[in-house]
C-alpha cells in the first residue's frame, strides 16, 4: 500500500499536515553534520514535566481563560477514520474534561483574545471552523474556496492568525495565497494573492504593525495589515534553498525567529528593522515560541525528539527534554510559566501509527 505521503488526497496532507509536522511522512532520517546547540545537561526534574496519551493526529493547541481549558485540535487516524476530534483538556492534569466529534479533521488552532472561542482549520477540506469554548460546540463552519487541483482537492487551509476582526489563513497551494476572514460575518473578506510556494506560518508583530507570513520558496512576506499588500520579501539571501515553517518575534529586540526543518535544518534570526540574517541556530526546528516573560526561547526538534529552551539573548541551551516520540506544536500560557507540548508517532507504510499522540505540560521553574 502507498504510504500516507502518496495518497492522491494526502498531496494536501503532505504539504499541510506535513508542513505542521514536516517529518510526519518521512522514515527515521540519517544523522545529519549540522551541530544541535548543547551545553552541560541539567538534571531532569521528572515533578516539572506531566505527559498523557490522549489521542491520535494530535496537531495545535489552544488555551481558553473562559473555560479554563486548554484545547487540543485532532485530525485522528488518516487510516479508515472519518472526521476529527477537538479535546478538551485540564491544563493542568491534562485530564481529558471533554471531546468535540467533526466531520472534518482538526490541524492549525487559534482562540480570540477573550478565549470565548476558538477557530480550528479543517485542512484537507479547505475549510474553517469557529467553536464555542466552554461547550466545545462548534458554532459555524467556512469553505474558503479556492482552486481545484488536478485530484479535485481545495488548497489546504493550514496555519490561524486572529488580529483584530480579521483572521488570516495561510493557503498551501502553489502558488500560495493567504485567505481573510472577517470574524464579524464570519464570511470571506479578502485574498492575497502571489504570496508564493506553500504558505506555511502566519504572525503578527504589535511592534511592527505588520503580518508575516513564511512560504516554501524560503521567504517572508511583509504585509500591511491596513491595505493587505505584500511590501517586503525577505530572503536567507544566501543562495541555499529553504522551506520555512514557523516563526516567533521578540518585540522588544526586533528580532524574528523562524524554523526550516527540510534542507536548512535550522533556525533563523531575522531582524526586523533591514530584514537581514542576523544568527543562525543549527539543528532541525520545527515549532517555536518566545515567551517574554522568561526571555526564553522554545524550540521542538521533530527529529532528535527534543524540545529545547534557550536564552533568548545569548541563544545558550538552559535545557532540555527528551522524549520517546516526536515533538510537534508549542504553546505558552498566558502567564508565560507553562509550556505545552504535542508529541506524534511515526506513520506506518499503511498510514496506521504504532500509537496514540501525547500531549506535555511542561512547569517552567
Amino acid at each position: 500500500m502507498k504510504s500516507f505521503c502518496s495518497l492522491p488526497k494526502s498531496g494536501i496532507a503532505t504539504l499541510v499536515a506535513a508542513t505542521l509536522a514536516l517529518a510526519a511522512c518521512q522514515h527515521q532520517p540519517e544523522k545529519t553534520a549540522a551541530p544541535t546547540p548543547t551545553v552541560a545537561a541539567k538534571p531532569v526534574n521528572l515533578q516539572v514535566v506531566t505527559q498523557r496519551e490522549v489521542g491520535d493526529g494530535l496537531y495545535e493547541m489552544a488555551y481558553s481563560p473562559v473555560a479554563d481549558a486548554l484545547y487540543v485540535a485532532s485530525a485522528q487516524s488518516f487510516k479508515n477514520v472519518n472526521g476529527g476530534v477537538i479535546y478538551r483538556l485540564n491544563p493542568v492534569t491534562l485530564a481529558t474534561e471533554g471531546e468535540t466529534h467533526t466531520d472534518l479533521k482538526n490541524f492549525g488552532m487559534v482562540a480570540d483574545n477573550a478565549g470565548a472561542v476558538f477557530y480550528t482549520s479543517n485542512s484537507l477540506d479547505g475549510t474553517i471552523s469557529k467553536v464555542d469554548a466552554r461547550s466545545g460546540k462548534v458554532l459555524q463552519r467556512l469553505n474558503l474556496g479556492g482552486k481545484k487541483d488536478k485530484d479535485g482537492d481545495l488548497p489546504g487551509a493550514r496555519e490561524l492568525l486572529l488580529q483584530g476582526h480579521n483572521l488570516y489563513v495561510s493557503r498551501v497551494a502553489d502558488p500560495g495565497f493567504i485567505s481573510i476572514v472577517d470574524t464579524r460575518t464570519f464570511k470571506l473578506a479578502g485574498t492575497i494573492q502571489h504570496a508564493g510556494k506553500w504558505v506555511t506560518g502566519l504572525l503578527y508583530s504589535p511592534s511592527m504593525g505588520v503580518v508575516y507570513a513564511a512560504n516554501g520558496d524560503g521567504e517572508i512576506l511583509v504585509i500591511n495589515p491596513r491595505t493587505h499588500k505584500i511590501e517586503h520579501r525577505w530572503t536567507a539571501g544566501d543562495g541555499n534553498k529553504y522551506l520555512f515553517l514557523n516563526m516567533a518575534e521578540d518585540p522588544a529586540t526586533g528580532r524574528l525567529l523562524v524554523t526550516d526543518n527540510s534542507q536548512g535544518k535550522t533556525t533563523l534570526v531575522f531582524d526586523e528593522h533591514t530584514g537581514r540574517v542576523i544568527k543562525r541556530i543549527p539543528g532541525d526546528a520545527l515549532g517555536i515560541k518566545f515567551n517574554t516573560q522568561r526571555n526564553e526561547i522554545y524550540i521542538s526538534q521533530r527529529e532528535t525528539k527534543k524540545v529545547l529552551q534557550l536564552d533568548a539573548t545569548t541563544y545558550a541551551v538552559k535545557h532540555s527534554w527528551s522524549f520517546d516520540t516526536n515533538p510537534n506544536s508549542l504553546l505558552v500560557s498566558p502567564d508565560g510559566n507553562t509550556l505545552y507540548v504535542t508529541l506524534k508517532q511515526p506513520f506506518n507504510q499503511d498510514n496506521s501509527t504504532p500509537g496514540k499522540d501525547s500531549v506535555v505540560r511542561i512547569a517552567l521553574k
